[in-house]
């Protein structure tokens, strides 16, 4: 068992980061349950379609609304008890959704209520837990830490949770968010271990406005050319990406002809590549630089929305998906070990929260575009957009890749 133990998270990475990705598990497991049981609970209340289709609205705008004074928060107080107050603050709300379900006196619109709330929480704490890696674990070894946490989002919130979730809602309403809030608990006392060292909090920074150490973070991230390039990547990629997937469901009906069942099976396969992506990312990156691994995933990603714009097969499409998912696992966990080693400690929050607002604000922009070209021309639209998109950019791009991964890493362009 102990071999087990050291295999999965070496005693190198620190007792602290052993606490921190138990949690960061047990929390995901949660997370994971309530992806298939939120939608399902709000489907049972309403048979209206814009109802339902806000609960799915709300697990991607809070983190938009929010997310830049999220990552203030996450500089200028104690990280770990901010993730304790807002997992400890889900928990309740999870109570009091269970209670309220209990005593048949839930409505729609307080369960939308609650999925915001909820959501709104989790951007807060997972702002902040993003934080405590680069404090708990040497740099040098980030790149192993960020895969051990990304494997556990891939295989507790993706895989297990959803079939979990799912199958509590068919056993009663309540049970997947009574076993959402235990977990969630449990995630709180297992932070409640870590130890971290002092958080130097500049005075300056203290003294401030939040819109003004808003500023102070976007600026950074604006002068620093490795952590700049990262975040427009990250924004131009996820555009191609979200007008490619808004229309998704209606690719795999109309072009591979699945139903419900082989659209599910499409996210498994490609959360099954990622597992691969877990399993070969130690002995990838010992053998590649990761400006070469960004390179090629980003190839990858660009071939990936040429091939499902000319298949047909359900079999072919399967495929793509699973490298597809090792390639999601890869480049991201090497994205966020690029963004730490390079922001300084008292920056990471913020920085972190730029990240963010890049992802969630291309994926919307990527979604209005994907249904426009899927009505207007055709359902493979979005799909041959994101390509010529994503290959342009890769050319422009080309050179700057090794630069993200590997250029003034300890460079602090405010001192420049």
């Amino acid at each position: 068992m102990g071999n087990i133990v050291e295999g999965l998270v070496p005693a190198r990475l620190g007792t602290g980061f052993r606490w921190l990705l138990a949690s960061s598990w047990t929390s995901n497991l949660g997370d994971g349950i309530a992806v298939a049981a939120g939608p399902l609970l709000v489907a049972s209340l309403t048979g209206n379609a814009f109802l339902v289709s806000l609960a799915a609205l709300l697990r991607w705008a809070p983190p938009l609304v929010f997310g830049l004074y999220a990552g203030v928060l996450s500089d200028r107080l104690d990280r770990r008890r901010i993730v304790m107050a807002a997992d400890g603050f889900r928990a309740v709300v999870l109570v009091a959704l269970v209670a309220l379900m209990v005593t048949d006196r839930l409505t729609v619109a307080l369960a939308l209520a609650a999925l915001g709330l909820l959501t709104t929480a989790e951007v807060f704490a997972d702002n902040a837990a993003a934080t405590l890696t680069p404090m708990l674990v040497h740099r040098d070894d980030l790149a192993i830490a960020n895969a051990r946490i990304t494997a556990g989002f891939l295989t507790v919130n993706q895989l297990v949770g959803p079939p979990i979730g799912a199958a509590l809602f068919a056993a009663g309403l309540a049970w997947p968010f009574v076993a959402e809030a235990v977990l969630v608990g449990a995630g709180v006392l297992l932070v409640t271990r870590l130890v971290l060292p002092k958080q130097e909090t500049p005075a300056a920074q203290t003294r401030t406005g939040a819109w003004h150490a808003v500023l102070e973070g976007l600026r950074w991230t604006v002068r620093h050319p490795a952590v700049r390039t990262l975040s427009l990547t990250i924004l131009i990629f996820n555009v191609t990406f979200g007008a490619a997937w808004s229309v998704l469901v209606l690719y795999a009906s109309q072009r591979l002809g699945l139903g419900a069942v082989g659209f599910g099976l499409l996210s498994t396969v490609s959360a099954v590549g990622g597992l691969l992506g877990t399993g070969m990312y130690g002995w990838l990156t010992c053998r590649v630089s990761l400006g070469n691994v960004m390179r090629a995933g980003l190839i990858i990603e660009t071939l990936t929305h040429l091939a499902l714009a000319v298949t047909t097969s359900a079999w072919v499409a399967s495929a793509i998906f699973f490298v597809f998912g090792a390639h999601a696992f890869i480049w991201g966990t090497t994205s966020i070990t690029v963004r730490q080693r390079a922001v300084p400690t008292h920056l990471q929050g913020r920085v972190g929260s730029v990240n963010t607002i890049s992802v969630f604000g291309g994926l919307v922009v990527g979604s209005v575009i994907g249904g426009v070209l899927a009505t207007r021309v055709g359902v493979t639209a979005p799909f041959w957009f994101a390509f010529a998109g994503s290959a342009v950019f890769v050319a422009l791009l080309w050179r700057e890749l090794t630069r993200i991964a590997h250029a003034d890493e300890q460079h602090d362009p405010a001192t420049a």
